[in-house]
């Protein structure tokens, strides 16, 4: 399978001399849910960053759908029309003084004719329950809605990876499920998912593959059961186990389940799990 992106031995040092990537290496490949896991200041944001071409790689290459990423005004401008980010904070990219305004923004300025914005804000404001707050300063909004315009803002674009950094942060339960429906929305539109989280339990069972980021290094790529049954990156990368792997691994120990079985990848389906063996043991 070929990658949507390639992101070859690329290093970034910030002004002030730390070095916030060192020689990663990644590939994205198209439509896969790819979470990127890592204590605070791992390198996740940054390399979001240089994904987008806000930030520029101080060495090393990154390449989309096989072309490297010029520096250009014109490259640029097709970079972030295909490569989106969500930031964590939302008033990090709110620009505009109604919510119409703010999610047409970018769209404009990239370009866009006025008609085709005022269609696609329409059509997204419907998806997302944010009509009635189109004519809103952003800024009055709440954080959940905050987050949806955020959403919105990149959604305008139909871009083909689309970033979220850590985009459940501070949110109550009903706004995390509702960012979890629309993360799943996305996928089954065939989007490509890039996410940062410290939710293990989130991570393990959405994700296709995992990266782990350590003081600026990739330390490990794979399934999610794959990392998180390496003991010793989950301790370089500061990352606790799951607790749906925590319970089967401990009822695989008490002899409950055979060695070698799948842990799955929900509560849910360990429940069912359970369920089953004693229905097939009564």
């Amino acid at each position: 399978m070929s990658a949507l992106m390639n992101i070859e031995h690329v290093d970034f040092t910030y002004s002030d001399g730390s070095r916030a990537l060192k020689n990663v290496t990644l590939d994205i490949y198209s439509g896969e849910k790819l979470a990127v896991l890592g204590a605070n200041g791992a390198g996740k944001s940054t390399l979001f960053l240089n994904m987008n071409g806000i930030l520029r790689p101080s060495s090393g290459k990154i390449f989309f759908k096989g072309a490297p990423v010029a520096c250009d005004k014109k490259s640029l401008i097709r970079l972030r029309k295909n490569i989106g980010i969500v930031f964590q904070d939302p008033d990090q990219q709110m620009f505009a003084s109604t919510v119409m305004g703010e999610i047409s923004f970018g769209a404009l300025n990239l370009g866009m004719s006025k008609e085709e914005a005022a269609r696609r804000v329409k059509m997204l404001a419907k998806q997302l329950g944010l009509t009635s707050l189109l004519q809103k300063p952003p800024h009055f909004l709440s954080g959940g809605q905050k987050k949806l315009v955020s959403i919105a803002d990149v959604l305008i674009m139909e871009p083909e990876i689309i970033i979220f950094d850590e985009p459940m942060a501070a949110l109550d339960p009903v706004n995390t499920d509702c960012i979890r429906e629309i993360l799943e929305q996305l996928t089954a539109e065939g989007k490509t998912i890039v996410l940062s989280t410290h939710d293990v339990d989130f991570a393990f069972e959405w994700a296709d593959r995992i990266a782990v980021f350590s003081d600026g290094n990739l330390i490990q790529t794979g399934t999610p059961k794959e990392v998180f049954a390496n003991r010793a990156v989950l301790e370089q990368g500061n990352l606790k186990m799951p607790a749906v792997l925590q319970i089967f691994q401990s009822l695989c120990a008490q002899g409950y389940f055979e060695p070698g079985m799948v842990c799955p990848s929900t509560a849910a389906a360990l429940v069912q799990m359970i369920s089953e063996k004693k229905t097939t043991e009564r």
